[in-house]
């Protein structure tokens, strides 16, 4: 059974950095792209950054281009996500995905809030 653990969020002033952990379990990831969506409350949730199976390529929402940077160590089961140059608008829920066999996995979620 697949299984999505995030961490890593807080409270942190804008400007600041915050690094997000999401461990996997219960299935091969190495072979998979992952991703970081982020929801905040009234609204759908929205696709941050992915990266592909090996870590070579990746990609990002236009909002959090050149502050945030997705990465991966398969010999961990884990994806990250350094977010730099926070913004209150960046205060959400981040979610750590994984899509297996046309169904998509998404952790418990963990909270990030910026304050002004």
């Amino acid at each position: 059974q697949v299984h999505l653990v995030e961490s890593g969020g807080g409270l942190v002033q804008a400007g600041g950095s915050l690094r997000l952990s999401c461990v996997a379990s219960g299935h091969t990831f190495s072979a998979l792209p992952m991703g970081w969506f982020r929801q905040t409350p009234g609204n759908e949730r929205e696709f941050v950054a992915a990266v592909t199976w090996n870590g070579k390529s990746t990609l990002y929402a236009d909002s959090v281009k050149g502050r945030f940077s997705i990465s991966r160590d398969n010999a961990k089961n884990m994806v990250y996500l350094q977010m730099n140059s926070l913004k209150p608008e960046d205060t959400a829920v981040y979610y750590c995905n994984v899509n297996v066999s046309g169904w998509d996995y998404w952790g418990q979620g963990t909270q990030v809030t910026v304050s002004t």
